[in-house]
């Protein structure tokens, strides 16, 4: 598997209130509310003798009166603080000295404040050319003398406040600050001078003291570890880009064709033990001694799990036979059935290039030319296919061969879902295809176009035939809708109710060919109307093809979908999360995911979503570790049972820059592509808009960062494979029914959003787009 970001990105607003610097207040000065207590605050302990002693009290009226009366007063307090409201004090500990220097121009009152004991300045230390120098008896004094900002407000004017109350910590003289968490404690005495003072902070007093947030400190703290301690990871530098991404960065890709076909993983026999609420594997051979789930439990996500909790941590991979006691199938034994449309429509002419010129050729006899194409040619190449014919007007016929008759289905037959599927069953397999190619050959020659369009019963007898061995195909071609009972899709401007009933029928028939390892592609022929909306569903479930094709390319679409191997079947795959994030998509909710894939070609490629809960208080730290899991299960050809197994630790950060520099376009393009198009085919336009709005200026801001020419290029293209999505889906859409004002899409709409849902990274790209 794939990520699209080299972290998980997690938004700054989810990991943290504010990433900013923290100013944080001492706790000599009063409250934020700026309100006074009505209850005075106990005197601070001291272990001076001279400090128990009583002293006489000073008349605060007298005092405020002094203050009021001349505005440029300096306070000096000796060994001990002084609190304005000293007046309320039973016993008071300090004696404070008054000192009033007239100057020519009046200034603000000056005040008093206590520092605290690591921002003393050292004794040798030289004053600052603003500062007022004190006296020598005062030097080592536990005060500081500041000017009175001009918009500071006047405490004294302030009301009281009855539910204010003050403590102070035991043993010392002065409130000390609480050392933050994961930082040292500073020493006591003789530390170095403070740092010059940012522009910023001309105006705040000496006193306020500008920590770094807890994050930082936590950061700080992780990197003076020793190198052995710190976990392999990628670095994060933060740069001027630190804006929220528009988009969600946070995509994996699961390219199954490679997945499915590598053979470097050693097989494990058996099944692994396994979580029995969520099915994660875990990293322990003995279940009675795993008590807890990572991925079930809330857990710290600071670091990677420990064990036994743990999965299968790091990035392991592992791979495990479900049943190894079940015996192997034949690969050679998997069907190729054509299913083709004979009905009247199927005689209309068109025009055909043969050579240099164009002639007149009907439908049907365009495709029995791309039908004897191919039998000729996998006669010679893979001459042991077993290749079968069905055909359908008013009635469907499964043709035989040399040794066993061809048979009919028609009238009531046509309508009854359990006859058909017991017809199928009875029917013999065809022999290979070097022992039927001349038979077949002339059955096809000797069609003829007549009668209505009984498409629903043929695909399902084509499918359970196809069903007897897992892994086979079925090739649908059509120019019309179907309009017998069963699947009759022509019924849409009359009936609603028989519409839904034909719309669950094509799906059920669909789930049924997935679960019975049949790949269904279905061709119709340009300019006409098949109602493949509907009829697509059955490739869409199965991992087929939808096309509309042109009569000159019919065969050409033949040649590609015969060429597309079957390299695994009853594929579901699951992405497993820990509880601080979530799957995102249509479908998906909470921290599991599971994705119905069904039959799985060399080229299929599927996508994830993932972030952050909604919840702050869940969301992983930035610099914290999660663990991702994937399952892959799936049926090889030779009917073995297999469970992919893939672990992988990730980084978590809050920085957009680091998560832009590390992006995948082509990943993040294809997801997009894939869950618009989801959406589009089930006729929710605006959300495919929503969808890929958002990712497109993630794009475009990745772009603007990195400053790549070559993704630029990529980018340009893709917006063109998207335009249909962003500008033009109305051109794709019709109205479903006169009875109705939804919204369907058109033929070459479905083939369109049908190819673009099961698109890959190669042909995402321009040039293999699908030609409308």
């Amino acid at each position: 598997m794939e990520f699209a970001c080299g972290f998980v990105y997690v938004p700054p607003s989810v990991t943290q209130k504010n990433d900013k610097r923290v100013i944080k207040r001492s706790a000599l000065l009063p409250p934020v509310n700026r309100t006074r207590p009505r209850t005075p605050p106990p005197p601070p302990p001291t272990s001076s003798p001279e400090a128990r002693s009583p002293k006489a009290p000073i008349s605060p009226p007298k005092f405020i009166k002094q203050l009021e009366k001349n505005k440029e007063v300096k306070q000096v307090v000796k060994h001990a603080p002084f609190y304005e409201n000293a007046a309320f004090h039973n016993k008071t500990e300090a004696a404070t000295s008054i000192s009033v220097t007239p100057q020519h121009t009046p200034k603000p009152p000056r005040r008093t404040a206590l520092i605290p004991p690591h921002m003393r300045p050292p004794p040798n230390s030289e004053p600052s050319p603003d500062s007022q120098p004190l006296p020598a008896s005062n030097t080592n004094s536990q005060v500081f003398t500041y000017d009175l900002p001009e918009d500071e407000p006047d405490l004294n004017a302030q009301p009281w406040d009855p539910n204010y109350s003050y403590t102070t910590p035991e043993g010392t003289g002065l409130p000390v600050k609480p050392p933050m968490e994961n930082s040292s404690i500073l020493p006591q005495t003789s530390a170095p001078p403070l740092p010059p003072r940012p522009s910023f902070m001309k105006s705040m007093p000496e006193y306020l003291a500008i920590l770094p947030s807890k994050s930082s400190s936590s950061s700080s703290s992780s990197s003076q570890r020793s190198p052995s301690d710190q976990p392999c990871a990628p670095s994060i530098t933060r740069s001027a880009d630190k804006g929220h991404l528009p988009g969600n960065p946070n995509v994996l890709l699961v390219s199954l064709g490679k997945l499915l076909s590598e053979g470097r993983v050693q097989a494990i026999q058996g099944e692994p033990p396994s979580c029995s609420q969520c099915g994660s594997v875990l990293d322990c051979c003995y279940d009675n001694v795993v008590s807890s789930c990572y991925f079930c439990e809330p857990s710290d996500l600071t670091s990677a799990p420990s064990e036994p909790q743990s999965p299968l941590t790091g990035s392991q991979d592992g791979l495990f036979v479900l049943n190894p006691d079940v015996k192997s199938l034949c690969a050679e034994d998997a069907l190729l059935l054509f299913c083709i449309d004979i009905s009247g429509s199927m005689s209309i002419t068109s025009q055909v290039l043969e050579g240099e010129q164009f002639v007149h050729r009907s439908r049907l006899h365009v495709v029995q030319e791309a039908v004897l194409q191919s039998v000729q040619r996998l006669s010679e190449q893979q001459p042991e296919l077993r290749v079968g014919l069905i055909t359908f007007n008013y009635r469907v016929t499964l043709h035989g061969h040399e040794n066993f008759p061809s048979h009919f289905l028609s009238g009531a037959e046509l309508a009854d879902s359990d006859y058909l599927k017991e017809a199928a069953a009875s029917f013999p397999i065809p022999p290979p295809l070097s022992q039927t190619k001349d038979c077949l050959q002339r059955q096809v020659q000797g069609l003829s176009e007549s009668g209505t369009t009984a498409l629903g019963p043929a695909a399902l007898l084509a499918i359970a035939m196809a069903s007897r061995q897992p892994g086979s195909k079925v090739i649908i071609c059509t120019d019309g809708k179907a309009n017998t009972d069963l699947g009759d899709l022509e019924v849409e401007d009359n009936d609603a109710h028989t519409l839904l009933s034909s719309t669950i029928f094509y799906q059920e028939l669909g789930e049924y060919a997935a679960n019975q390892g049949v790949t269904v592609s279905v061709l119709s022929i340009e300019g006409t109307d098949c109602r493949l909306d509907e009829l697509g569903q059955l490739a869409d479930r199965t991992g087929g093809t939808v096309v509309v094709a042109s009569p000159n390319r019919l065969h050409s679409e033949f040649e590609h979908i015969i060429n597309s191997r079957t390299i695994a079947t009853h594929c579901t795959v699951t992405l497993l999360l820990p509880q601080s994030l979530c799957v995102r998509g249509e479908r998906e909710s909470g921290h599991k995911g599971t994705r119905e894939v069904g039959n799985v070609a060399p080229h299929t490629e599927i996508t994830f979503q993932f972030g952050a809960n909604e919840s702050d208080a869940d969301a992983p730290a930035s610099g914290s570790r999660v663990s991702i899991q994937l399952h892959v299960r799936y049926r090889q050809g030779n009917g073995q049972r297999m469970l992919r197994v893939i672990t992988s630790d990730r980084v978590v950060t809050d920085d957009s820059s680091a998560a832009l520099s590390s992006l995948s376009l082509a990943i993040i393009q294809l997801n997009s592509s894939q869950a618009s198009a989801s959406l589009a085919l089930r006729g929710r336009f605006l959300d495919a808009l929503k969808e890929g709005e958002p990712q497109r200026k993630l794009i475009e801001r990745a772009i603007e960062h990195n400053h790549s020419a070559e993704d630029k290029q990529t980018y340009q293209e893709w917006v063109k494979t998207m335009e249909p999505i962003y500008n033009n889906i109305h051109n794709f859409t019709r109205r479903k029914s006169v009875i109705s004002d939804s919204q369907s899409l058109t033929d070459a709409g479905a083939a369109l959003f049908y190819t673009m849902k099961h698109c890959n990274r190669k042909s995402i790209s321009l040039k293999n787009k699908q030609k409308l």
